[in-house]
């Protein structure tokens, strides 16, 4: 059987979920995903997360702190908590190395201390990449300021995990509002709302000339795509005013962006993003412990692709993409 690497797989701690809740609540984390089980799951990188994997047919996971990370806090506070987090996350590693491999969190509010720690995580920790939201502190990521960030990753040559976050309650409420709370919260977040805000995020990077300074610079997508993979040829209309580019939307998209699954079992989908992207950039990730707890082993044996792609989507292509050793069949492995 072919090994299984979960690239979308969440954590965080108890410190960074108190000083969330405290900053904003709604505007910095759903609730409803703070409480209860899901925290529980969240805070647990022991025992009952490798049976659940074994459960579910994933022989690693790339852990990564949950959304929003530390970015809708003050750079006093995020700085720290990013630290104490990422230290969280490389002793994880330690400890089960075939287990587990981990994405950085950045305190995106204080770029040059974003930067620093992402040299720190990667060259001290060991630490794969980071995982980076759409906006720090309500601003999007392609803004001069941000520049650093981009710019130590390039230098690393460690991709950049943009994963959704809740946008500001200000937009949810203009955008998504008008529903039942449960209807809107769902409109605003994992039903539309942030899929659309995270590939706008990635199409304004392409549209500030990130790629053009970085042309190796590479960025993961999850959830196939958020949007932008599926509607690339549109978006590429975008090319015939850019001219200040060095290259066509499209082949940003199909040079620099790669997808997850992002815990979306969907094989509609995943043809879709073999389609425009090719076979080398679309990975696995269950979105635990938000995703359904499928088999994933199962949906990578099932896929209707060949033989060799999908050992790319299991495992190859992270492996390839993350600078991991080759797995082999792990679970049960501590």
């Amino acid at each position: 059987m072919r090994a299984v690497i979960g690239v979308e797989e969440h954590a965080w701690t108890a410190e960074l979920r108190a000083a969330l809740l405290a900053d904003g609540g709604g505007d910095a984390v759903d609730r409803r995903n703070s409480q209860g089980e899901i925290n529980r799951r969240l805070l647990d990188v022991g025992a009952e997360r490798l049976a659940w994997m074994d459960d579910t047919g994933v022989d690693t996971q790339v852990l990564s702190i949950a959304s929003p990370g530390t970015q809708p806090l003050p750079p006093q506070e995020a700085v720290p908590l990013a630290r104490d987090a990422n230290d969280f996350l490389a002793d994880t590693v330690r400890r089960h190395p075939r287990r587990f491999a981990a994405f950085a969190t950045l305190p995106m509010g204080d770029p040059p201390a974003a930067a620093a720690e992402l040299e720190r995580a990667v060259g001290r920790l060991g630490l794969v990449g980071a995982m980076i939201f759409p906006r720090a502190r309500g601003v999007f990521l392609d803004r001069d300021v941000f520049r650093p960030v981009f710019a130590a990753a390039a230098e690393l040559g460690v991709p950049l995990y943009l994963h959704p976050a809740v946008p500001p309650r200000a937009i949810g409420e203009d955008l998504y509002g008008g529903f039942d709370d449960p209807t809107g919260m769902l409109l605003t977040t994992a039903g539309w709302g942030w899929h659309a805000e995270t590939g706008l995020a990635a199409l304004r990077l392409i549209l500030a000339g990130t790629f053009d300074r970085h042309p190796g610079l590479q960025i993961i997508l999850g959830h196939w795509g958020e949007m932008l993979v599926p509607f690339a040829d549109r978006a590429d209309l975008l090319s015939r005013d850019a001219t200040y580019l060095e290259r066509r939307i499209l082949d940003y998209i199909t040079g620099n962006l790669n997808v997850t699954a992002g815990g979306i079992f969907s094989h509609r989908m995943l043809r879709q993003a073999v389609d425009v992207l090719g076979p080398d950039r679309v990975m696995f990730g269950a979105d635990t412990p938000f995703g359904p707890a499928a088999d994933a082993r199962a949906f990578v044996d099932a896929a209707p692709i060949s033989a060799d792609d999908k050992a790319k989507l299991a495992h190859l292509n992270a492996e390839n993409l993350l600078g991991l050793p080759r797995r082999v069949r792990a679970a049960s492995v501590p």
